[in-house]
């Protein structure tokens, strides 16, 4: 380069000068790099606490879809709903639900006033697995079980037929009335409580038992009829705090009672009373000493007379 000007290469050195660059540019692996700090560039993605809590959803949504998995299996296993319905139970609009094969179920919580019931020309067949029935709606429960059904209610129970509304069966606690469906005659119960039992005019009551019959009430027993018989085969009791009052004839059968003669008459190990009565139905005993003795005793109950 000189004062007039920069001096021209010619062709040749211009050639070996490209070359040159050239060469240096293609060995040359850090051409165009800038050197620039990490952490001052924009990150994209994330990271940190963002990407942890990414992981959990998606751990999450994996769980959710699994568990979703097992209840489908479930449902298309057990109730087997398919395309064309469920094939064990039917929804209807009128909110009824019905049964259309054999149903496996612990616990059922029905709805207020529901009903359960069976076809018209089926039945009704419900089993339980070493376990009673049991129908309960508040206080008022029903119990099937093996060799009893027992029915306790604090209110009282009613059957009434679905079709015609009439009452079949009915225990009214403001009139006192315990009444027998129609046609039913006999009733079997180990235990009952009421206040009053009657039948019609034209036929009669029997009260029959296979051991012991216990009559008790809390004001008093009254027992009436145009004839009472009473049948044993045991001894009978009447016990009563105050007096026991029969009205009326009293008959008593001499051939079931025990006879006494000969050395049983003079055996001093038995004692042998007869019963005797005044003239006001009181009954009293006299003890029997002597053969053909009359009611004749120092203490008399009944006054002058006997």
């Amino acid at each position: 380069q000189s004062s007039n000007g920069p001096v021209k290469k010619s062709m040749r050195e211009k050639a070996v000068e490209r070359r040159n660059v050239n060469k240096e540019h293609n060995s040359n692996f850090k051409a165009g790099y800038i050197p620039i700090d990490e952490d001052r560039l924009h990150k994209t993605g994330l990271r940190g606490r963002k990407g942890n809590l990414a992981i959990c959803v998606i751990v999450l949504l994996f769980i959710l879809a699994v568990i979703n998995l097992i209840i489908t299996l479930v449902i298309w296993a057990v109730i087997r709903i398919g395309p064309n319905g469920c094939d064990s139970m039917e929804f209807h609009d009128s909110g009824l639900l019905r049964f259309k094969q054999v149903s496996d179920m612990g616990i059922i919580h029905p709805l207020y006033k529901s009903t359960v019931g069976g076809r018209r020309n089926e039945d009704l067949v419900i089993t339980g697995n070493n376990q009673p029935i049991v129908f309960q709606q508040g206080t008022t429960k029903l119990s099937v079980e093996k060799d009893k059904t027992s029915i306790t209610s604090d209110i009282g129970m009613e059957f009434v037929d679905p079709r015609t509304q009439n009452t079949l069966f009915s225990t009214d606690y403001e009139t006192h009335e315990f009444h027998l469906p129609n046609g039913v005659k006999t009733l079997n119960v180990q235990k009952a409580s009421t206040e009053r039992i009657t039948s019609n005019a034209t036929s009669d009551l029997n009260i029959k038992v296979d051991g012991r019959a216990i009559v008790r009430g809390n004001e008093g027993v009254f027992i009436m009829g145009k004839t009472i018989e009473f049948r044993m085969g045991g001894d009978m009791v009447l016990k009563a705090e105050n007096s026991i009052i029969l009205n009326g004839t009293v008959m008593l059968s001499t051939s079931r009672l025990p006879n006494s003669y000969g050395e049983k008459f003079n055996n001093v190990d038995w004692l042998r009373y007869k019963l005797c009565m005044c003239a006001d139905g009181t009954l009293f005993r006299v003890e029997v000493k002597t053969r053909n003795m009359g009611c004749q005793t120092s203490v008399n109950p009944c006054g002058t007379t006997h």
